[in-house]
């Protein structure tokens, strides 16, 4: 009776052992780099490497071959289900913020040549006016599966909310394959559902300290369940004038030209990573005081905004119940 009292106890013990091992994966992906936890001894990074084939074929402006550069190209295309979601998804947002999301603004983007030198040049008005011309979203239109344009030098991009779109793809595939505890991170984007298994205890991911040097360093730790977070950033691509002023690489889509900023990082907690990765970007040509205006009337996405005072101080303002820790 004791050696089978002991035996029970030894694969009851094995039996916990092997129930709280996670599944850690990391990699390269989208020009960046990803990392997956999640509770399950299934290895499923052949299934990951094919969907991240799937969204680079469908969205990737990078390869030449994908349905986004063959739009951009003007040439035939149906577009999948994922192109659906994320033009859908970038309609939406575009017209809630009032063009402060516009996937279009890409080409203008690249005529500032940010992140290919600090200081700030000249830029030569009449051609970022020529530019826009062919800026904005209202300008083209999804029937079924083709996508329309007014004009053939209308330019698409949608990195302000891919990576979050990916994090989704990979969260909804890992949740149809009965997976209940995760966590999901593509280049600083996350979304999170019940809790480090183990570790027994809640799954936390943190804030960034800004630095305008380079370096790293975590701000505050939140919890974070059954919800998605993404964080946009000004410090880290910016260009200087000759008065010592920032100005952001996050282009005003209304004007083609980019404004000085005292919003260094915006973080957005929403249902899904795709929506929390476009507001993040979104905010950041808003303003402050329109982020503020704008979350009284979307109680469902919580906000964690870094700025600098005009004494140079950095701030915090946590919103819609960002959480304390």
């Amino acid at each position: 009776m004791k050696n089978a009292l002991f035996l029970c106890c030894v694969i009851a013990f094995f039996s916990c052992e092997k129930e709280l091992q996670n599944t850690k994966l990391s990699g390269a992906v989208f020009g960046t780099s990803y990392n997956f936890i999640y509770h399950s001894d299934v290895n499923y990074q052949k299934e990951f490497d094919s969907l991240f084939y799937v969204l680079n074929k469908s969205l990737s402006t990078y390869q030449t071959n994908s349905d986004i550069s063959k739009i951009n190209k003007n040439e035939e295309v149906e577009i999948d289900d994922h192109f659906i979601k994320v033009y859908d998804t970038s309609k939406e947002i575009f017209e809630r913020t009032e063009g402060a999301l516009d996937p279009t603004i890409g080409n203008v983007v690249n005529a500032w040549s940010f992140g290919a030198e600090e200081a700030m040049k000249d830029i030569d008005s009449i051609k970022i006016d020529s530019l826009m011309r062919y800026v904005g979203f209202n300008k083209t239109k999804r029937k079924d599966r083709i996508i329309e344009k007014e004009h053939p030098n209308i330019y698409f991009e949608f990195n302000a909310l891919a990576k979050g779109y990916g994090v989704d793809v990979i969260s909804e595939f890992l949740e149809k394959k009965g997976v209940e505890n995760y966590l999901v991170e593509i280049g600083g984007e996350i979304r999170a559902k019940g809790k480090n298994v183990e570790k027994k205890s809640p799954w936390k991911v943190g804030v960034e300290r800004p630095h305008f040097d380079g370096n790293q360093s975590i701000l505050k730790a939140i919890r974070i369940k059954d919800a998605a977070m993404a964080t946009s950033g000004t410090y880290r691509k910016f260009k200087v004038d000759k008065d010592g002023n920032r100005y952001s690489h996050i282009i005003d889509t209304k004007t083609g030209f980019s404004s000085k900023t005292n919003l260094l990082s915006i973080s957005v907690i929403a249902a899904d990573c795709m929506t929390a990765d476009a507001y993040a970007t979104a905010f950041k040509t808003m303003g402050i005081e329109k982020v503020k205006a704008f979350l009284k009337e979307h109680p469902e996405l919580k906000v964690f905004l870094i700025f600098e005072n005009t004494n140079k101080e950095f701030e915090t303002l946590a919103l819609n119940g960002f959480p304390e820790s």
